[in-house]
């Protein structure tokens, strides 16, 4: 079977987020598929771009087929973004012919944030006779509605909307990682029966197959420990979206325990947060640098309970699935989880404790109240964890459940 995903940020394990596309894409090339994967030159999810001289670069990388479209670059999330999709889209559909012609696709996916990909896979499929599949990532334009404040009104947000009814009433299949997210679709053209749910994931194997943290990170922690630390740990991007304040503010509560909170990484409000933890002159709060995806196990394999936060957004209604989380639970360690969602997977697992988000005090209390289990107590809560990442989130079964749903739509097998 030949697929063609659209993902306008997809990425590699060399070239950055993001990496779903690829996961997918690497294990449906195993079985026999051939995959071709069509972004955009320029993203801002990555932490390097491919060197793209003209539209329609092929690469391969690990056995797909990388069909690059060159887009203007950008920085921000600002106009010159908005410039980048309209680049990409338009270019896909002046070239649909084009596409559908060398690559004959049976499945065409279109997985690109901001819905305008819909147009010129719908137009592939029809050319192909291929079944147009629509993956959601994320309920645009509601999310820059209700987290950008935009209104329905504004000509952008109009625009993805009409996209958005022309998707759900054309696509053969919805694939999504929202678990709540049916309701809303339906109410958009979504026809009963098209709707499947498959979340993010992991390559559970691999997870071990890392590279050690540096060795100055590694002294710290060792000190740490050493000292007769619990270790409390947050890893990933320091952005307001992260509620590391709520973090910091439950560390405060628990200033005169032996307890250490550790921040691993950087973003924009790694500076503010450095303030915060001055202006209470907290020396229970400590900041790392970043770290590499291959180093995340063993950054984690040190800590005793690893905390996860999310402000509140009316849009988590609908499910969340944070890669995060599951790099959480597959390092087999109690979480704190401080997140309003539809779904909560800590819950599903009983892997932690999940409470409100935006209350320090409930942060603390759920600290001191997995730290006062035993330590087997605890050790069975992080492998409840990684037993349910590996039933529901294995990147193998994953494309397995994906394949699934396109052979069906298919009636190819």
């Amino acid at each position: 079977m030949k697929i063609l995903l659209i993902n306008h940020y997809a990425g590699s394990p060399n070239l950055g987020m993001e990496y779903r596309p690829y996961y997918l894409s690497r294990e449906w090339v195993k079985s026999g598929h051939e995959v071709f994967i069509v972004a955009a030159s320029q993203s801002h999810l990555r932490k390097t771009q491919p060197n793209v001289e003209h539209d329609f670069q092929e690469e391969i990388i690990d056995g797909i087929t990388y069909i690059w479209i060159k887009t203007p670059k950008y920085n921000t999330n600002n106009l010159s973004r908005i410039t980048n999709m309209f680049a990409f889209a338009g270019k896909l559909i002046m070239k649909s012919k084009f596409i559908a012609r060398k690559y004959k696709p049976d499945i065409v996916i279109a997985s690109s944030t901001y819905l305008l990909d819909n147009y010129p896979v719908r137009r592939i499929s029809k050319l192909t006779k291929a079944k147009y599949i629509y993956e959601v990532h994320d309920l645009w334009p509601l999310s820059p509605q209700e987290i950008g404040g935009f209104s329905k009104w504004h000509p952008y947000i109009m625009l993805l909307q009409k996209a958005e009814n022309f998707a759900y009433k054309n696509t053969d299949a919805v694939i999504t990682m929202l678990p709540k997210a049916e309701p809303h679709m339906k109410s958009h053209g979504l026809k009963p029966g098209k709707f499947n749910y498959i979340p993010n994931g992991v390559f559970c194997d691999d997870w071990n197959d890392n590279i050690k943290i540096p060795e100055k990170q590694k002294y710290i922690l060792d000190n740490l420990k050493n000292e007769g630390n619990k270790l409390i740990g947050f890893a990933g991007n320091h952005g307001i979206a992260n509620a590391l304040d709520n973090m910091i503010n439950a560390a405060e509560i628990l200033k005169n325990e032996k307890i250490s909170f550790l921040l691993i990484g950087n973003g924009p409000e790694k500076e503010n947060l450095k303030n915060l933890v001055k202006t209470k002159a907290l020396n229970n709060v400590i900041f790392l640098d970043s770290i590499t995806k291959n180093e995340i196990p063993d950054m984690l394999s040190y800590f005793d309970i690893l905390y996860i936060g999310l402000m509140p957004q009316p849009i988590f209604r609908f499910g969340i699935s944070p890669n995060k989380m599951i790099d959480y639970m597959m390092a087999a360690k109690p979480i704190v989880q401080a997140i309003d969602a539809g779904n909560n997977m800590v819950e599903d697992a009983n892997c932690g404790i999940a409470v409100k988000p935006n209350i320090p005090s409930e942060v603390a209390e759920a600290i001191l109240k997995l730290l006062n289990l035993s330590q087997k107590e605890r050790i069975i809560m992080g492998e409840n964890g990684r037993k349910y990442v590996r039933k529901n989130h294995d990147f193998v079964l994953l494309a397995k459940k994906f394949i699934n749903v396109l052979s069906f739509e298919t009636k190819i097998f």
